[in-house]
């Protein structure tokens, strides 16, 4: 069976439902696809820093996820080693776009509230894409079940392994060698915990706590595994148990957030990133098909960038689809007959510009994201000296010199 769409979005993720309700904010429909039966929540949650928030009011949902999750006024770095605070900085200041802004958002609220504003049926359930082929000014895109869907535009949103990445011949995201291991601790009663970002460093380890509302506390901790220690995604209970083995001299109360997070709530991952230098080097886009989120700049955690860079990517993609899709053809061309390729050329100029907007600001993360971790998680008593020393407030201050970005409004010039 084949069916036509103008725009598939292939990923429902926070890059996907983000373009699509961009989109439907400007009057243009398009289909979602997303392989899982249901929205994926992988994750739990993750800082919302202030150029996340500029995107979030663009698509107008960003009211209603400040009343759920409360504003955190600063950032707390600390040995875990010596047990001793190594800086402090508060997120209450102004950068060139205006007072900051951050938050630690749950991802399951964030994608709920994202799917509650588009139509009904925008977003296909259990749908994966197995091939991508040429058709003249489209692309056929073939699911599992059968199904061909004739596309204008493809967009793929579908993650570090993305089926339209690869069709694009984008390099593969290269492992750091680190992992990630997250968890959500949820409360009865409130935590207790003044509203901080608190990070903690030490003997190769990177770990911190963020309150996301009164009941909910979301962690991280990263470091370089044995091949060992790589066995353990499969069991959380002892995911958990290396966790607290590894914490040093951190407050017994932040570790006790560790210790009454539920097994189901405990999660390790691989971290990859895309190689800068290759993505410089790549085609964000090509014709009528680019990608997204994860499936562009998969980047390492440590300047929390991930998430809010696929909000901006969302915006500015709407944004250059519309320019591009609300433009009428001239009379000229209605008389050649010429309409359909007049707007697979806008499309193709359209995706160009969007990819030369996000090429450099994804570079820029990528590199920084790499960089900050590889400092914040060196060992040795020498790196150890110069992280605490000299470079905490420097580390801390870039988290908010790359959250100074103003993505725009979803407006037509």
């Amino acid at each position: 069976m084949e069916v036509v769409e103008d725009i598939v979005i292939v990923g429902a993720g926070i890059a996907g439902l983000t373009t699509s309700l961009g989109l439907h904010r400007v009057g243009i429909r398009s289909l979602v696809l997303e392989a899982s039966d249901s929205l994926r929540t992988t994750g739990f949650a993750f800082i919302t820093w202030t150029n996340a928030w500029k995107a979030l009011d663009a698509v107008g949902i960003g009211d209603s996820l400040r009343q759920q999750h409360e504003r955190l006024f600063g950032i707390s770095t600390t040995s875990t080693i010596s047990g001793v605070q190594t800086s402090e900085m508060s997120f209450e200041t102004k950068g060139k776009q205006g007072n900051h802004e951050v938050r630690c958002v749950v991802r399951k609220i964030l994608l709920e509230a994202l799917s509650k504003e588009l139509p009904s049926g925008t977003i296909r359930f259990s749908s994966k894409v197995v091939s991508i082929e040429e058709s003249g000014f489209f692309k056929l895109v073939h699911l599992d079940d059968g199904t061909i869907l004739r596309a204008k535009v493809l967009i793929g949103c579908d993650g570090v392994n993305s089926v339209v990445g690869k069709w694009l011949q984008l390099e593969k995201p290269a492992f750091t060698g680190r992992y990630a291991i997250r968890g959500c601790a949820f409360f009865k009663e409130s935590h207790g915990f003044e509203p901080k970002f608190l990070q903690f460093f030490g003997e190769g380890v990177r770990s911190g706590i963020l309150p996301c509302n009164g009941n909910t506390v979301y962690w991280f901790f990263t470091w370089t595994p044995s091949n060992q220690e790589k066995e353990m995604d499969k069991n959380p209970a002892e995911m958990k148990q290396f966790v607290l083995s590894k914490l040093g001299r951190m407050p017994d109360k932040v570790k006790a957030v560790m210790e009454n997070t539920a097994l189901d709530s405990i999660l390790s991952s691989p971290l990859r990133y895309r190689n800068p230098l290759a993505l410089l080097r790549g085609n964000i886009s090509r014709g009528n098909v680019c990608v997204a989120g994860d499936a562009l700049h998969p980047m390492t955690p440590d300047i929390g960038q991930g998430g809010c860079s696929a909000l901006e990517d969302g915006v500015i993609l709407a944004m250059c689809l519309a320019e591009a899709l609300l433009k009428e053809p001239s009379k000229e061309e209605k008389k050649k007959g010429e309409e359909q390729k007049e707007a697979h050329q806008r499309i193709e100029m359209g995706l160009k510009k969007y990819a030369k907007e996000r090429k450099w600001r994804s570079f820029e993360l990528i590199s920084t994201a790499y960089l900050v971790g590889y400092l914040q998680q060196s060992d040795g008593k020498v790196m150890t000296f110069l992280r605490d020393k000299c470079f905490a407030k420097f580390l801390a201050g870039l988290l908010l010199k790359k959250a100074d970005f103003d993505c725009g409004t979803l407006s037509l010039s």
